[in-house]
């Protein structure tokens, strides 16, 4: 039964293995005293295998998940056990499981493992890793694929943030961009907007109302029960707005970038004269720092007026290499995987460095034919870096979509694999400037 206005205290009480955390519906984490930790691996439910859970990362975030019982391996009987009711020693509530929301540059290994109740509601668009209780405290599924110190949650306090967008804005009151990305900033904390007012590195450029894609996982536009992480853009900003915000970074900031293509924004490439003229204003005023688009690549012959306007870089984002499921994910309007491709070896083509944003989930991209089909297209298409982003969004909605074959061999397995097949294949996390373009030798 859940009890009312109660605060009891967590306990932790490991010795040398990982247990299983659950919380009440307040959201006060324990550990459990008998049962011992399990993950999902998009396949199954299982124990944490050697390596694969890590002290929780500073700047984590761990989330409730209501509506779904959290799932723990019983020592004893050799059993998955899923949680229906807890007592803390002087309340019993129905338990909900545990995740953790990682820090940029930390790909998700493992899902948390529960059962979900009948009719739960969906889950908000968060990448949700697997948690476990261990001596020194809680340990996730991860693994830092990132060393870039940039964008740790550290590097972004907010002490003096309001002052410098203030002082933004009344330079500049007039510029609805401006304004937008400030909105940003305070808002959602969107590290890159908040770069923009701190004068430093990567800072955004949303420009599109509209897109040609009704993915899934939007964090802008949503029609079902899925909510919207933040809310689209809604108007198309000038190009002399756009270049008035970029030349004033890339002029002035620490290693400046500006980049088109956001989380709060459809897709830039419905707006790709309006880009290409932004970019050419940029560059007749200053040629420091670098022009990046992030994009679904959907549109390839506005790639040679792009680069041939100053771009530098672009990010293509890819669920899966394979086409049935890319249209399972993105449903696509108007477009083909075929132009993806184009739009990827056009870039590369037109002197463009190349990232890929693969978008990845556990016991999806870990697949056999997924990890066949992916290095197959870079090796192909020889594009410079791949980012292993964490896929924000409910993880029965997305695998029930997917309807993956098994078996997954895990996410790490998936590294070594491709690591081993391609071995100059750069990962990461983040967008490079031009100064790291240096390209792989092949």
């Amino acid at each position: 039964m859940k009890i009312k206005n109660l605060n009891p205290k967590p306990y932790f009480q490991s010795k040398n293995t990982l247990k299983l955390l659950l919380a009440n519906p307040e959201g006060v984490i324990y550990e459990h005293p008998r049962f011992d930790a399990a993950v999902w691996d998009g396949q199954n439910w299982l124990i944490p295998g050697a390596g694969t859970l890590i002290p929780l990362p500073p700047g984590s975030k761990l989330f409730t998940l209501p509506e779904r019982l959290p799932v723990g391996y019983d020592p004893e009987t050799g059993d998955f056990i899923p949680i229906s009711e807890f007592n803390d020693g002087e309340y019993e509530f129905q338990p909900w499981a545990v995740s953790a929301f990682l820090p940029p540059a930390y790909m998700r290994l493992l899902l948390p493992a529960y059962m979900r109740m009948t009719d739960a509601a969906c889950l908000p668009q968060w990448a949700y890793a697997a948690v476990a209780g261990g001596e020194n405290g809680i340990y996730a599924a991860a693994l830092r694929v990132d060393q870039s110190g940039k964008w740790e949650p550290a590097e972004f306090d907010d002490s003096d943030l309001i002052a410098k967008i203030e002082e933004f804005l009344s330079a500049d009151s007039d510029n609805r961009l401006l304004r937008h990305i400030a909105h940003c900033a305070t808002h959602y904390h969107c590290f890159a907007a908040k770069n923009l007012f701190l004068k430093r590195w990567e800072a955004p450029l949303p420009v599109a109302r509209k897109c040609n894609a009704s993915c899934l996982g939007c964090l802008s536009l949503q029609t079902g029960e899925t909510p919207c992480s933040h809310q689209r853009i809604s108007f198309t900003p000038a190009p002399e707005e756009i270049a008035q915000v970029a030349v004033n970074h890339l002029k002035y900031a620490d290693e400046p970038m500006v980049s088109f293509g956001q989380g709060c924004e459809g897709e830039p490439l419905t707006e790709w004269k309006l880009v290409c003229e932004s970019i050419k204003m940029i560059r007749a005023q200053t040629n420091r720092g670098t022009i990046h688009l992030n994009t679904n690549g959907s549109i390839p012959e506005a790639v040679p007026h792009l680069a041939k306007a100053g771009l530098n870089s672009v990010r293509i984002s890819l669920n899966s290499a394979r086409k049935i499921n890319y249209y399972k994910y993105f449903r696509p309007d108007g477009y083909a995987f075929d132009d993806v491709i184009r739009f990827i070896e056009i870039s590369k083509t037109n002197g463009l460095f190349v990232h890929i944003n693969l978008l990845v989930f556990p016991g999806v991209n870990d697949s056999e034919a997924e990890i066949d089909a992916f290095s197959s297209l870079v090796g192909n298409t020889e594009v410079d870096l791949v980012q292993l982003k964490n896929l924000n969004i409910d993880p029965d909605f997305y695998l029930e979509a997917m309807q993956i074959e098994k078996p997954a061999l895990g996410m790490m397995k998936m590294v070594d694999v491709l690591r081993g097949r391609i071995p100059e294949l750069r990962f990461g996390y983040f967008n490079l400037q031009k100064e790291e373009f240096s390209p792989p030798a092949r």
